[in-house]
């Protein structure tokens, strides 16, 4: 079995006549988490919605633990392992957390049981608190604990974040981090996490890519580069 989870080459997409990525190859191994950085703008989350299949490719390929999913369907990649948590979370506010929880299954597709796993309750405590309170009167650190587990219900062999830190409060920060570590090393789970705030996920990440106008320029382990060096290199 090959050590490559996911594998771009030459992928380009555009909204309308603007193009937003450019020749992008990127690879990332079983059980790795790669940190994707840049400034706001330059394709970050373009990128991940191509990886998904939300954005549709304009060249290029993508295959997905061995097998080409370049023009699979956004819910058949979920099925197949992909999970994505979205930036702005995007939760039911009407649903209550359990329910919540319960629509990430359909991305099972039939691999493994179809409950939500306890392992999210381990991971966030809060949500077996909560579980029968309404998404929306949940505090936003609380709404992206949820929105983190709602993908995990899936069982993803790739969790995709955007900003997973944005707006939350220190200590469920240091959660969420705590959780991210956890889904990795213990569930085995590939992330790629597109993230401003450098120190967190420098804190957990193997590597890193960084993005300029759409493109990549630069790629290495995070032990060989120092946050301070990356911050200058991408200009956050």
């Amino acid at each position: 079995m090959s050590d490559i989870l996911l594998s771009l080459k030459n992928i380009s997409t555009a909204y309308g006549q603007s193009q937003v990525l450019w020749d992008i190859d990127l690879e990332i191994r079983h059980g790795e988490a790669m940190a994707l950085i840049g400034r706001n703008g330059v394709g970050k989350t373009t990128l991940l919605r191509a990886i998904m299949g939300v954005q549709p490719a304009l060249t290029g390929s993508i295959d997905f633990d061995n097998e080409d999913v370049t023009n699979l369907k956004s819910h058949l990649r979920a099925r197949a392992g992909v999970g994505l948590v979205p930036q702005g979370r995007h939760i039911f506010p009407h649903l209550t957390v359990m329910e919540n929880l319960e629509t990430g299954l359909s991305a099972r597709g039939g691999r493994g049981e179809d409950k939500v796993p306890d392992y999210i309750f381990d991971l966030f405590p809060k949500l077996g608190e909560v579980r029968k309170r309404n998404g929306g009167f949940l505090s936003g650190g609380e709404q992206q604990q949820l929105a983190i587990g709602r993908a995990l219900a899936g069982a993803p062999k790739l969790l995709l974040l955007d900003e997973p830190t944005e707006g939350i409060q220190p200590n469920v920060v240091q959660q969420i981090e705590d959780a991210l570590r956890s889904i990795r090393t213990e569930l085995g789970v590939s992330i790629l996490i597109v993230e401003q705030y450098i120190d967190f996920v420098w804190r957990f990440a193997d590597s890193f890519c960084a993005m300029q106008q759409g493109k990549i320029v630069a790629r290495d382990s995070v032990a060989a580069v120092s946050v301070e060096e990356v911050a200058h290199l991408v200009r956050i």
